[in-house]
């Protein structure tokens, strides 16, 4: 058992400098998604109404197709 913390412990101060790195990242990234978030739930708009439907057209050798 105190091997293998030893050896955790070893791996982690060799590597300490990339931990930070990563958890910098990983705390910034997260704090971006939230300030977004809350930014979005502060601009909330009404959703569109489609009064009337859109007829989409498309002409094909002279020959007008409804498709909706």
């Amino acid at each position: 058992m105190r091997e293998l913390l030893s050896k955790i412990s070893n791996g982690v101060k060799e590597h300490l400098d990339d931990i930070i790195l990563l958890v910098g990242v990983i705390l910034i990234s997260l704090l971006s998604f939230a300030i977004g978030y809350i930014l979005a739930k502060q601009q909330e708009k009404e959703p569109l109404k489609i009064e009337q439907p859109y007829e989409l057209r498309i002409f094909t050798n002279l020959r007008i197709t409804n498709l909706l």
